[in-house]
């Protein structure tokens, strides 16, 4: 029996297990959710605990899939890598390079595990470019009675786009090949531009570039653009210095935001004139490195985090409907807003499921109360054709989502075959799936 309370990365969602199991091999993994059922519990495996919803609480029992990590098997000709479900996206480059291959894209962050990242939508940003779980190409998946499920192009090729994002619902994953590319570079420049002209400029922005996103502190008229380039890594490398990134990503990121955050709580009438002094001191610079160091910066400033998936052409005007609730509503938020783009996909609950999506996600730290901020946003997102990240809050469930994902109810039939007495079931999945 287990007394330790598991908590979230945001500190919003929190649990006493029943138990816990470290499966170490894909057999302990059948066994554990064989014992669960004996005993009458539900199971659920965990990550890094990185989603903001109640997606991966489990009151039953617990899988820790900290002992499944690391590279199963390489494709060299196809440029696939087999990696057990527990790998955190922090350890890729390390895995990959020596086989010259990274990730086509990511997020930016990268303390997910890759099961826990593409079974929620994680996603980076790129016009051209899907969310993880495009790249995808196999998986292998435990059942509720007791199968090892292989799931690929080949084998079981009906069930692929609804287990390459499968919200934890279908099973638990035990490993999952993905398509690499060949290892590249990023040139990136970074810069504040007026808002305004950047959401006038919106599509040709975001069509532009490879990556193009930006940030928007509330209180401010400026966008902290970031466009970034693909680039072969014989191209010349120019990366930050070691004083610079840890002054601007470390220091001033971090550091210096904590402590913004905690003075915009204690005074809520600073948080304007802060936001204003932080985009005027944002620095303009330029450097290109390998795309790992480019895709991914250090989070230490806990959040609480909303976003949704949206038509790309609806962007601007959710930005304008944002900054005009904000001020009417007098709220003092320090945390910016995050815009990016992706490819469209035929991933059945991808958020960017058969359309050209723009994301937009705010945020509020993780001492202050988010849900009137967040509630009020929500129907703004939803007026625009909103779809919410499954791994960020959100006050949806199965009525509203299933109407916005034209394969929702064939994901349904699928989890009915898979897990028809809802082994892998918990609370927030009762809600947006239905129980």
């Amino acid at each position: 029996m287990s007394s330790t309370v598991w908590r979230n990365w945001s500190r919003i969602e929190s649990v006493t297990p029943a138990r816990v199991a470290y499966p170490s091999s894909p057999d302990e993994v059948v066994q554990a959710i064989a014992a669960a059922r004996a005993d009458g519990l539900r199971v659920k495996p965990i990550g890094a605990g990185h989603s903001f919803t109640g997606i991966a609480v489990a009151p039953g029992v617990q899988l820790d899939l900290r002992n499944l990590q690391g590279v199963l098997a390489v494709d060299e000709q196809r440029h696939r890598v087999k990696l057990a479900a527990g790998t955190h996206l922090y350890r890729l480059p390390e895995l990959l390079k020596p086989h010259g291959l990274a990730l086509q894209n990511m997020g930016d962050i990268d303390a997910q595990t890759i099961a826990g990242a593409t079974s929620t939508g994680t996603h980076g940003t790129g016009h051209a470019f899907g969310g993880l779980a495009t790249q995808i190409v196999a998986l292998t998946l435990a059942t509720a009675d007791g199968r090892v499920l292989e799931i690929s192009e080949n084998s079981n090729p009906e069930l692929l786009d609804a287990a390459r994002l499968g919200l934890g619902a279908l099973g638990v994953l035990l490993d999952i090949t993905v398509q690499c590319v060949p290892a590249f570079q990023l040139q990136a420049i970074e810069k504040p531009e007026p808002l305004a002209e950047v959401l006038a400029q919106w599509e040709q922005r975001a069509l532009g570039a490879d990556h193009f996103e930006f940030y928007w502190f509330p209180h401010t008229q400026t966008a902290l653009t970031k466009t970034n380039t693909r680039l072969p890594m014989d191209a010349p490398r120019k990366p930050l210095g070691g004083f610079q990134r840890w002054m601007d990503d470390d220091f001033m990121s971090n550091t210096v935001f904590n402590w913004v955050c905690h003075v915009g709580k204690a005074a809520p009438a600073l948080t304007p004139p802060i936001n204003r002094l932080a985009q005027r001191l944002t620095n303009n610079r330029e450097f290109t490195d390998v795309s790992t160091s480019v895709f991914t910066t250090k989070r230490e400033v806990r959040f609480r985090e909303m976003e949704y998936a949206l038509p790309r052409e609806e962007v601007p005007d959710v930005l304008r409907a944002l900054d005009r609730l904000i001020t009417q509503n007098g709220w003092r938020i320090s945390f910016p807003v995050e815009v990016r783009v992706a490819a469209p996909d035929d991933i059945w609950l991808s958020t960017a499921h058969g359309r050209e999506s723009g994301y937009v996600a705010i945020h509020r730290f993780f001492k202050e109360d988010p849900h009137t901020y967040f509630r009020l946003a929500e129907q703004i997102f939803r007026a625009h054709g909103g779809r919410p990240h499954w791994g960020k809050m959100h006050y949806q469930d199965a009525s509203t989502l299933a109407p916005t994902y034209p394969r929702f109810g064939d994901f349904l039939a699928v989890r009915d075959k898979l897990d028809p007495e809802r082994v892998f079931a918990n609370d927030y999945l009762d809600r947006v799936l239905g129980a």
